[in-house]
């Protein structure tokens, strides 16, 4: 039975046309773009899902601030803004603006990590991933085994395998360990939660061994929800107070603030101490790679809106909201028998392609495949979270099998109604009974060494 829409909390005040190509025209436009999601034109897509990244609607409090928005080249109005309310939600002393997370990566990794060094993470997402092999350094993924079951319902899929984190270390050696990082919520294991106690004794681990902890913090917000919803000892917590809790363990952050910040460009840097040396080292960098470190490579209107749009993402009815959308979508999946990363994650849909095209190899990209198809089916572009994405091995050049064979459906917030996700749906369950007739998946016919999704050519394989 369908779990009941949750009505937005807000009103709609502008609208953005859009249509629907002919299902020949889709089939020439993909074809045109080399079958890579990546390389159609947004004008092109019907309903885009693929990425919640920069996707969303801002507010009429965050549109008036971008007309308020200070343009000093040095210490605008807006930084200090930005600076004051990441200090108030994070509990961080120092806040430095980024134009997005890959750059906030850009900046703080190097200082951390080099040739010989490795990072870990209850799982990479694919820029971290390749800003630690760009660092010259080694990521290895660290998830609970619980997770790798996308048909086992557990509430904090997301977390970090203690025991194998302690046995990486001791394999290694602690001083080859640069940085661990603990991404919440989980982007890459289907946007599962972090839960307080995982986050705690992750920080014990990192304490005895004196290795830095960052939170990669994109979806900080929606992982304070669940943690609020299924971790008893925090119940009663509103979101800021669990989101100060959750930062408390770690030592800095880097985030993307185009998730949970629903600004269309921004990032952050976060470091507790205020009085780090490593802030001279991140102020260096940015001036260099960002610019002036009072900006860090956004306008002041950007700022303006992320400071405002920190305290949107926090807010209880808006969370209950943003998450009740997934829930909605995973209700219907499960009543169309189409098995999802579960229980559904805070910021999309993980949807099990390698269930649905069980006779297609990891090496023919069944994500991918799935992501063709839906395109083809109803103008729907979402993209893959598997091998296609996760590449080659940088030292062997092979083909790394992913864990997972998933096509992640990305929820813009504050964007699509319940009539787009009933499109999304109806378009998955006649694509899953015509399944079987696919006999192949797809070959790359050129890529990049690096994040070779974002540009590879694929054809179908005959």
């Amino acid at each position: 039975m369908n779990k009941k829409y949750v009505p937005e909390p807000f009103r709609i005040k502008m609208v953005e046309t859009i249509k629907i190509l002919t299902r020949e025209e889709r089939e020439q436009k993909i074809k045109e773009a080399k079958y890579n999601v990546f390389n159609l034109r947004g004008e092109d897509v019907y309903i885009d899902l693929l990425t919640d990244s920069g996707t969303n609607a801002m507010s009429t409090e965050q549109w008036a601030g971008v007309m308020r928005g200070d343009e000093a080249y040095a210490g605008s109005a807006s930084f200090y803004k930005l600076v004051q309310a990441g200090q108030d939600i994070f509990g961080y002393d120092y806040i430095q603006p980024v134009h997005q997370g890959r750059a906030a990566e850009k900046v703080l990794f190097p200082i951390f990590l080099n040739k010989g060094k490795y990072a870990i993470s209850n799982m990479f997402f694919d820029t971290t991933r390749a800003h630690v092999e760009i660092a010259g350094a080694r990521a290895i993924d660290c998830l609970v085994e619980e997770a790798k079951d996308p048909k086992h319902r557990a509430p904090f899929k997301g977390n970090m395998d203690i025991q194998k984190l302690q046995k990486l270390i001791n394999k290694l050696g602690a001083e080859n360990i640069g940085m661990v990082v603990m991404t919440i919520t989980n982007n890459s294991a289907g946007g599962q939660p972090v839960s307080i106690d995982n986050m705690r004794k992750v920080k014990e681990v990192c304490e005895r061994y004196n290795i830095p902890l960052n939170i990669d913090a994109a979806r900080f917000a929606e992982n304070a929800y669940f943690v609020q919803q299924r971790e008893e000892e925090f119940k009663s917590m509103s979101i800021k107070e669990i989101t100060r809790k959750i930062f408390s363990y770690a030592d800095m952050f880097t985030m993307s603030a185009k998730k949970d910040a629903i600004v269309n460009m921004g990032g952050i840097i976060g470091i507790k101490d205020g009085k780090s040396p490593l802030i001279l080292k991140i102020k260096a960098n940015c001036i260099a790679n960002e610019g002036f470190y009072t900006y860090g490579g956004l306008g002041g209107r950007d700022l303006e809106a992320l400071a405002i749009g920190l305290y949107e993402g926090i807010d209880e009815d808006y969370l209950k909201y943003r998450i009740g959308q997934m829930e909605y979508l995973a209700s219907r999946l499960d009543d169309a028998g189409i098995s999802y990363q579960s229980p559904v994650g805070g910021h999309g849909v993980f949807v099990d392609a390698a269930e649905i095209y069980p006779q297609i190899p990891y090496y023919e990209f069944p994500g991918q495949l799935l992501a063709v198809k839906l395109y083809k089916e109803a103008g729907i572009r979402s993209c893959d979270i598997g091998s296609f994405m996760l590449g080659n091995d940088p030292d062997t050049k092979e083909q790394l099998r992913s864990q997972f064979e998933f096509t992640r459906l990305a929820i813009p917030r504050r964007v699509y109604t319940q009539a787009h996700l009933d499109i999304i749906v109806d378009a998955l369950i006649r694509i899953k009974a015509r399944a079987h007739e696919i006999k192949h998946g797809y070959r790359i016919t050129w890529e990049p060494p690096i994040l070779r999704h974002f540009q590879a050519s694929l054809e179908p394989i005959e």
